[in-house]
């Protein structure tokens, strides 16, 4: 199984149906194509062998649609060592052929026959093992683990040469392929959770069979390295960390998981019953619900269970994962003012909460998951939803637009964990992922406005009286701060705009230049600068940013006709 997703590399708008296609069976994949021939796409580049090349090095499986000889030429200075490259593949552009090319011992094959599947074609493998065999021993499938990789080679050669081969274990995958099993075989291969010293007649298989629990915060990664050791348990037979999700939060579960590269997956008490009201400790009930009752308890003490199941456990049936919520900012308005760590959370999410208008400047990246829309006034509701969706194990990404944590959605979250916290909320991890500000944006269009001390200031006065809002009007105006005024004007508020104007003109001049940018990266876009005695309440609305002058902020008229913005850095005294 790939433990990095992969990219779709398109050079053309032809193929990007194509590669959507291959897509749907390939969980968490990016669309990555060419600027100014794709659009639609994930990710734009403009550097084709750049882009393929640095996702080679970080070991992003491949698969372009385009012919193979280009894929050859770019990535070939890469090609070094075949135990670590990626999968690479080529696809047709019309979708007749599937090539893989590089990662044979990464799971290409297997890649490669997705692919072919969802095409309602044939992949193109031509490694002779596999074609004779109709298996792949250097690149098994989820649920095992190759110990022993450096004998297979030879292994695999005296195969093809006519040796026999002995299997002890069960693995289907093997004992249903073309092998040439026998019982008197002189290689072996041997399916085991047991640690052993392999040998070069002997190929070892580690199932994901084992299932650790962990039911206290006190448990700890020695402890557990210990228990494995005493028990002779083989690290890569370990399939998940198990807990209740009342501990879901505590930095052991994910310590014990990251040492041993696997997922965490947490039970409620109501699965846990059963069980426990049959005698079993907390930490047994929690480890033989993972494996069922027929797994054999190998360890169990008061905090740590370990148990072995009778096939493969495949972590993400069983169970929840921690719940995950995201708090994001897209920026303004374009793609391309959005963060890659927004984009790669839109793409792992599985629910999208927002704002109908800003969860539609997601575009593309919101394609397969649960949009949840609400209207833009009902912060503290939406925040609550995006919580309780988040507790069940979902990843929750609660979308804004500009940055998050001014005037948006972060602050709404962690208000309703101040005043209305819900013990099951305590499992989920939060994290916020900036993005940039309307006011940033806004600045950038036109110069530098900002370039000196300045502040932000919402003239809406339904969450806070006028009475504050004017009184840090002329606290910032007194001071001289380059003051961005948020939400200036809507239908129900008319007047508030051309009372801030009159209370800045009693510190600024009426030539101070104001911006008004509105739709910032948006369809409609415009900026234009007036000065504040032109300021007026028909010269915004809900989608405009005003940016209004410093005493120092100055006007550039532009040899193009344009002007320009900015506020020095220097400030000194006349």
């Amino acid at each position: 199984m790939m433990k990095v997703a992969p990219a779709v590399v398109v050079l053309g708008q032809n193929s990007v149906a194509l590669a959507r296609k291959i897509i749907t069976v390939l969980p968490g994949a990016t669309l990555y194509g060419l600027a100014g021939r794709t659009s639609g796409v994930d990710v734009s580049f403009t550097n084709f062998g750049e882009t393929l090349r640095e996702l080679f090095a970080e070991g992003t499986p491949i698969i372009g649609i385009c012919a193979t000889g280009i894929l050859i030429r770019t990535l070939a200075p890469l090609i070094s060592d075949k135990r670590q490259e990626p999968p690479v593949l080529a696809v047709a552009e019309d979708g007749s052929a599937v090539v893989p090319l590089l990662g044979g011992l990464n799971g290409v094959n297997d890649l490669a026959r997705r692919i072919a599947e969802v095409l309602e074609v044939k992949a193109a493998i031509t490694t002779t093992g596999d074609i004779r065999f109709r298996t792949a021993l250097l690149s098994p499938p989820p649920g095992y683990h190759l110990a022993n990789p450096e004998d297979a080679k030879k292994f695999i050669s005296d195969l093809l040469a006519g040796a026999q081969v002995r299997l002890e274990g069960t693995a289907p995958w093997l004992s249903n392929s073309q092998l040439p099993i026998d019982p008197e075989g002189d290689l072996t291969i041997l399916v085991t959770e047991r640690l052993v010293t392999p040998t070069a007649n002997c190929l070892v298989y580690n199932p994901k069979t084992v299932a650790i629990a962990i039911t206290h915060p006190s448990v700890t990664v020695e402890s557990i390295q210990q228990l494995l050791a005493d028990a002779e348990l083989a690290p890569p037979s370990i399939a998940a960390v198990f807990a209740p999700i009342t501990i879901a939060a505590s930095p052991v579960i994910d310590a014990v998981a990251n040492t041993y590269g696997v997922p965490t997956r947490f039970f409620s008490a109501n699965q846990l019953d059963t069980l426990l009201t049959q005698g079993y400790s907390l930490a047994e009930a929690t480890v033989l619900t993972a494996t069922g009752k027929s797994g054999q308890l190998i360890s169990s003490s008061s905090h740590i269970a370990i148990a072995i199941s009778p096939q493969p456990i495949d972590p993400h049936t069983i169970g929840q994962p921690r719940g995950r919520l995201a708090i994001i900012g897209t920026g303004p308005g374009g793609s391309q003012w959005m963060s890659p760590e927004v984009k790669e959370i839109l793409k792992s999410a599985t629910d999208l909460v927002g704002y109908k208008t800003y969860l539609d400047l997601v575009g593309s990246l919101a394609d397969g998951k649960q949009r949840h829309e609400s209207d833009n006034r009902e912060e503290i509701a939406r925040a609550t939803m995006a919580l309780d969706l988040a507790a069940t194990g979902r990843y929750v990404a609660v979308v804004s637009s500009g940055d998050p944590g001014i005037y948006a959605m972060a602050a709404a979250v962690f208000e309703v964990l101040d005043y209305h916290l819900k013990p099951e909320w305590e499992s989920i991890d939060i994290h916020v992922a900036p993005g940039i500000s309307a006011m940033q944006a806004a600045a950038a269009t036109i110069g530098a406005p900002l370039g000196h001390d300045f502040c932000a200031i919402s003239l809406s006065d339904i969450l806070k009286p006028w009475s504050i809002i004017e009184q840090r009007i002329a606290a910032a105006a007194k001071a001289d701060f380059v003051i961005a005024f948020y939400n200036p004007v809507s239908k129900e508020r008319t007047w508030q705009l051309t009372a801030a104007k009159n209370i800045l003109l009693q510190y600024r001049k009426p030539s101070t230049p104001i911006v008004l940018a509105r739709n910032i990266g948006r369809p409609g876009q415009t900026v234009k600068v007036i000065t504040l005695d032109q300021l007026a309440a028909d010269s915004a609305d809900m989608r405009t940013v005003i940016l209004v002058g410093s005493t120092r902020t100055r006007s550039i008229q532009r040899s193009d006709g344009s002007i320009s913005v900015y506020t020095p850095r220097r400030y000194t005294t006349d």
